[in-house]
């Protein structure tokens, strides 16, 4: 099944079991807004209670924050974000529709990585283990061709970026000769930038009334909460302030469903170091927030490391983890050395002095930091598009299943009365208000048993409770395993060890130990 398929089917399934909605659906919706339903809120909520235990639990001198959305004006002059924070945009003129170059280009480049992959899995298929990839890609000439291309596009477009030349990002667009893929045309306007702040104002009468911003990261908060946390808090440096968040960014390339949101949530860290030890603790993030990805079980091969282009304005290294989504591999989360840029600035705007004493060195100076940063909202996806699957289980028979980290599926365990009648789902309701108050846990007594445990499979519960008549007589139950379909029979004391065991973080910690 074509990527593009897989990926329609996923946004169908949201919707159907109540994953995620189109905001304000009943007025035709709102562009690029969700509501997350149901089942989404638990999978959400699940995949932030893993970051925030991972990051504030396992870290002794990591603590967390809460800032407000609405923040001093004058915060975002000081972090660039006023003058600083636009997108490249150009308009298709036979379309109407509006993309952004830097995506464009991209994308263009990743053709040439395709079409690379493609002749090396052509090349495994026929030499099977013979096959030596490094080999084969210094010496193909297929291979060698649309490299030498891809490495002359990604130095151009570098250049273009770094030195900020709207008009040279326009001229690779057309010298590649990327088209519009609503009108198949190259028939593009000039680029120009857009700030993607979104503006209000507070305060009830016109004269009195102060221009704000809706906050477009939620880094800045704990950056002015800096001295707070560190105070209070007694912190040592090297410290982290994490914080899960709204954010708001108006995206007018706003696409690929939960990808690309108006309105989105952040998991922020900010880990304060001494200077001139930044790269060590870049390092070292990288690879925790790595394996905290890959503890996951979604598979090793579908991350990768991708480092910056285009630095950041407060920048001096960038990395982002990649997840393969049915468009690709595309960015959920962002680690970056953000050197002292932040914590400078604030003062020099504030007039406050930001300072860190350092008893161990006896001097006072400002803290370098390290950002690591995800999107909840993308890092959903990421887990939705990984665990999403069609396979056929017998003769005609298709089943559609989440195979969801145990940890982060929205419903732990369904308890259902094989039949509604004879004492069993008084039974089945006793075995599911011993467990309730730990995990989120359903009642199904509605169709047959087998309809039941497909519509488990779909919404991705890891374990089944079936009560049957043979409960009454022995107190066993049977449980069935959502991956694999296998049955057991256990006993009924059994049943919270083993669903506990499983659908708890402490053994993904481990891994991260």
């Amino acid at each position: 099944m074509a990527q593009e398929d897989v990926f329609k089917k996923l946004v169908a399934h949201c919707k159907e079991y109540g994953f995620v909605f189109p905001s304000s659906e009943i007025y035709d919706g709102l562009g690029a807004v969700y509501d997350y339903g149901q089942n989404g809120v638990e999978l959400k909520n699940n995949i932030k209670k893993y970051w925030w235990d991972a990051m504030v639990k396992l870290n002794d001198n990591v603590v967390g924050l809460d800032s407000a959305i609405f923040m001093h004006p004058t915060i975002w002059k000081a972090s660039g974000h006023v003058d600083a924070f636009n997108d490249p945009l150009i308009d298709n003129k036979d379309s109407k529709k509006r993309y952004r170059a830097d995506v464009l280009i991209e994308e263009q480049i990743a053709k040439f990585d395709d079409k690379i992959n493609k002749e090396i899995a052509k090349a495994q298929k026929k030499f099977g283990d013979a096959f030596d990839e490094a080999k084969f890609r210094e010496t193909n000439p297929n291979v060698l061709r649309e490299q030498a291309k891809r490495d002359a596009l990604h130095e151009r477009y570098s250049k273009a970026m770094n030195a900020n030349d709207l008009n040279e990002l326009r001229q690779i667009i057309i010298d590649e000769e990327i088209v519009c893929p609503i009108s198949g045309t190259k028939n593009w306007t000039e680029v120009r930038q857009f700030n993607l702040m979104f503006t209000t104002e507070m305060g009830s009468t016109a004269d009195g009334s102060m221009k704000i911003y809706l906050r477009p990261e939620t880094a800045q908060g704990i950056f002015v909460n800096f001295l707070n946390v560190q105070k209070t808090g007694r912190m040592k440096i090297p410290f982290g302030i994490a914080q899960i968040g709204k954010a708001f960014r108006n995206e007018i390339v706003a696409r690929q469903f939960i990808f690309r949101m108006r309105e989105f949530e952040q998991m922020e860290m900010q880990f304060f170091v001494r200077p001139g030890e930044e790269m060590k603790w870049f390092e070292y993030w990288k690879a925790f927030r790595m394996k905290w990805h890959q503890a996951l079980g979604m598979g090793a091969e579908n991350y990768r490391f991708h480092d910056h282009d285009k630095l950041a304005h407060y920048a001096n290294a960038a990395t982002d983890i990649e997840f393969r989504m049915p468009f690709g591999f595309k960015e959920v989360e962002g680690i970056h050395s953000r050197t002292n840029f932040d914590l400078s600035q604030h003062a020099k705007y504030s007039g406050k002095k930001i300072e860190y004493f350092d008893p161990e060195l006896n001097q006072s100076y400002t803290p370098y930091v390290i950002e690591t940063s995800i999107g909840v909202d993308r890092m959903f996806l990421s887990i939705l598009a990984g665990a999403y699957c069609e396979e056929q289980v017998g003769e005609g028979d298709m089943r559609v299943v989440l195979r969801l980290p145990a940890v982060l599926a929205p419903v732990k365990v369904a308890v259902m009365p094989l039949v509604k009648k004879d004492g069993l789902p008084e039974k089945a309701r006793e075995i599911l208000n011993s467990m309730k108050l730990e995990f989120n846990c359903q009642y199904d007594e509605k169709d047959s048993i087998g309809k039941r445990y497909r519509r488990q499979d779909a919404i991705g519960t890891p374990f089944c409770i079936t009560v049957d008549h043979q409960t009454l007589e022995d107190n066993t139950v049977t449980i069935r395993y959502r991956d694999t379909m296998e049955q057991e029979r256990i006993k009924v004391d059994d049943v919270y060890g083993i669903i506990s065991k499983n659908v708890n973080n402490h053994e993904l910690f481990k891994k991260l130990l």
